[in-house]
């Protein structure tokens, strides 16, 4: 009842002096359109120059087989081979290079492995100004992997040819006793298991070599040219309105201090 007794006559909203309308942010935008095409326009402008001045990179990609037992068993696992190099090789020919060049190594080199596969992705990019170095740092890491899977292929190479030498001791010894023929078929079976093994027995694979993407891969020019639009409109909308709050506020300082 005193909701309805409070109400204005007419059944009218009642007006505040601080409400603004959108006819008032129209005006106000209006007004202070120059600060907002300014703004804009610049905003605009280094975008476009940005996107034009950036030099094309490309995806450089290096592919290898690492060292397999046989065709479902590594030498050792993807990841433990990615760890070290992440870890251990990578920062190598980074230092290498800094030493040599008085810089840091101008582009990033990632890794992966391609999931239930041997195999290992070296992916870099950057511009055709520095393909020399990337060819030198994929092939650089390339061979740290290979040197050293080759000593575990040749460990374990020497492992499986000490097992065969000694089950071929054991079967001589035991053609020369009586009832030996499943102990002999026993050692045979496992004699051919390690022949089987031996060869399956393969060490690293380079597949590809730092090869250089057919298409660029960055700057993304019409992406950053759209960026730049909606910046330079947002920018330019901030900067109007403040610009209005800022005279309004100068406006009241100075008519109070009038007073």
């Amino acid at each position: 009842m005193s909701d309805m007794q409070s109400a204005p006559p007419g059944g009218q909203r009642p007006e505040y002096s601080d409400e603004i309308s959108l006819v008032d942010l129209a005006a106000t935008f209006i007004r202070r359109r120059r600060a907002f095409y300014v703004v804009f326009v610049a905003v605009t402008i280094a975008g476009l120059t940005y996107a034009m001045w950036m030099p094309d990179e490309y995806e450089y990609a290096s592919l290898i087989q690492i060292a397999q037992k046989d065709s479902k068993e590594f030498v050792q696992s993807p990841e433990t081979i990615i760890a070290t190099l992440e870890s251990r090789w990578l920062p190598e020919v980074q230092t290498i290079y800094r030493e040599k060049h008085g810089t840091k190594l101008p582009f990033d080199v990632s890794f992966s492995n391609p999931e239930s596969t041997g195999l290992i992705r070296f992916i870099s990019n950057s511009t055709k100004e520095v393909e020399k170095a990337i060819v030198s740092a994929h092939s650089s890491l390339i061979g740290s992997v290979k040197d050293h899977q080759a000593i575990l292929v040749a460990v374990e190479r020497q492992s499986l040819e000490r097992q065969a030498v000694s089950l071929e001791k054991a079967i001589e010894t035991l053609k020369g006793e009586k009832d030996a023929g499943e102990a002999i078929a026993s050692a045979i079976e496992r004699r051919s298991r390690i022949d089987a093994k031996l060869e399956g027995l393969q060490g690293v694979e380079v597949l590809v070599t730092s090869r250089r993407s057919a298409e660029k891969v960055a700057p993304k020019r019409s992406l950053i040219v759209v960026l730049s639009l909606l910046l330079g409109s947002m920018l330019g909308v901030f900067v109007a309105f403040m610009g209005e709050f800022a005279a309004t506020v100068r406006e009241q300082v100075a008519a109070e201090s009038a007073n």
